[in-house]
């Protein structure tokens, strides 16, 4: 009797440690498959963010490089303006400063414009010839204020200080003027050297 309890007994012992190792091995088992998936999805979320990070610095490097070649084009074109404005403003500005500071030379182009708004208008138009205060002297002495009104009838001459040198000349009753002053006359021959000087410097 106490035989088949011990009997009875070991193998309860034996039944209940056997399910208690199957279900601690199936809890394992379990345990390392779900290890396994969080291990796979971390991999994914790391590959994921890597590639998204890969793509953002390669966009950033494309932006940067495009901002610096575009600045790059900027400054280079800016700095060959500014050289050729040198050059053409040396080359012209000296010379017609010289011009227009002979007062035959001034007189004679004013002379020339005159006849010039008289040949376009048979009845004659009232002109106003404008000059800068600093040559008034010199053009009284001479007598080329005097000399200039006999050009046409009815012309009058002024003088003002915030003209420099040249002149400015139209119609007495206003509605435009035409200006010779340096800066004009460096303009204008200025954009008949442009070209040239552009490909002497630069070969464009």
């Amino acid at each position: 009797m106490q035989n088949k309890l011990q009997d009875l007994t070991d193998r309860l012992y034996n039944e209940g440690l056997a399910k208690g190792r199957k279900e601690a091995d199936q809890l394992l088992e379990k345990a390392r498959q779900e290890a396994q998936e969080i291990v796979a999805r971390a991999q994914e979320e790391a590959e994921a963010i890597r590639s998204e990070a890969e793509k953002n610095a390669a966009d950033t490097r494309t932006m940067v490089e495009g901002d610096l070649k575009m600045a790059a084009t900027q400054t280079i074109a800016a700095l060959k303006q500014q050289v050729e404005n040198m050059v053409v403003a040396e080359a012209v500005a000296k010379p017609v400063g010289v011009a227009l500071s002979d007062e035959h030379f001034v007189n004679d182009l004013i002379a020339m414009v005159v006849r010039s708004f008289n040949a376009a208008n048979p009845d004659g138009v009232a002109l106003e010839v404008i000059l800068p205060t600093a040559a008034q002297k010199e053009l009284e002495r001479a007598g080329q204020n005097e000399a200039l009104k006999c050009l046409s009838e009815g012309i009058e001459v002024k003088h003002v200080k915030g003209l420099a040198n040249g002149f400015r000349i139209g119609p007495k009753d206003g509605g435009y003027r035409l200006s010779f002053t340096a800066d004009d006359f460096t303009q204008l021959v200025g954009e008949y050297l442009r070209p040239a000087t552009k490909k002497i410097l630069f070969g464009e």
